[in-house]
């Protein structure tokens, strides 16, 4: 087996750039504050635990890139996987760079790759912690010359996470992966604009799939209130919960058409168990 060991304080992006397919790459407990993108297929990451191996940077969407151009959302990521077949296991993925109200969004981790599998992690950040590629077709479009290519790739992406916990405040789950998250806790944390919604899907009305939530546990921090499982990123943004408990934080109606859009009218927001109180459209046929 071709295995790396990593230590904190090593090189992480050239333990990423060494890997070959079938890698398993070894990360020692510690806090690696580095920003890296991750190209070899079918590599495992193994941490020692996700309190203990902790990926981490502090980039957000105003930031001044060298480019002299601001990041934007989509160059924020703490960790960017652009190759198929990744695993990750035992760790956490971090963006501290905190006050999303006047620095704008901040990923943590952004996904790029097909039969993407994350078990027994955390991720935290605020406004827009986890991508799940592709971009919508208009964003691909639109960022022709201003992302490579590996981010701006056009295909079906399917992505699953089990046991892991995810942490924001904003559309702190967003894009137009086919994605699970199975027996995981999504925690909302508080955000000084008393607004928060979980999942932003922004499918294509082609997509069957999108996001789907089974036998998971919404939480959140004390005092956060009024949060909306999920709002239409895009017309046709895909979402299901399954089997899902709530807690008390969540807001009655479920869910938001998006400011002033008439998103509600192709929105797909489905729930099983129905719960009493949410909009009209949610589990429209």
């Amino acid at each position: 087996m071709n295995d790396l060991f990593v230590h904190a304080g090593d090189d992480l992006q050239n333990a990423f750039d060494r890997a070959q397919p079938g890698t398993v790459i070894h990360l020692s407990a510690g806090v690696y504050r580095q920003k890296t993108v991750l190209r070899a297929p079918d590599v495992t990451l193994l941490g020692e635990g996700a309190g203990k191996t902790i990926l981490i940077c502090d980039d957000y969407a105003n930031k001044l890139h060298a480019d002299g151009k601001e990041y934007n959302t989509f160059r924020t990521w703490t960790l960017a996987v652009c190759a198929d077949g990744v695993t990750m296991r035992n760790l956490s993925v971090v963006n501290d760079a905190l006050r999303p109200e006047t620095k704008g969004q901040e990923v943590a981790l952004t996904v790029y790759g097909d039969r993407f599998t994350m078990e027994d992690c955390v991720l935290t950040s605020t406004q827009d912690t986890l991508f799940l590629g592709p971009l919508p077709r208009d964003l691909i479009e639109r960022y022709d010359g201003f992302l490579p290519d590996e981010l701006r790739v056009d295909r079906p992406l399917r992505q699953r996470f089990t046991r892991c916990r995810v942490e924001g405040t904003v559309d702190f789950i967003f894009g137009c992966g086919s994605a699970l998250f199975e027996d995981c806790e999504i925690r909302s944390l508080y955000d000084v604009r008393n607004v928060g919604y979980v999942a932003a899907p922004a499918h294509a009305p082609e997509e069957t799939d999108g996001f789907t939530f089974r036998n998971c546990r919404f939480t959140a921090e004390d005092g956060v209130t009024g949060i909306f499982l999920a709002r239409p990123w895009r017309d046709y943004g895909l979402s299901r919960f399954e089997n899902c408990v709530y807690g008390p934080h969540i807001a009655a109606e479920g869910f938001d058409k998006w400011n002033d859009t008439e998103r509600d009218k192709t929105a797909r927001f489905y729930e099983s168990p129905a719960m009493p109180g949410r909009v009209a459209w949610c589990n429209r046929a």
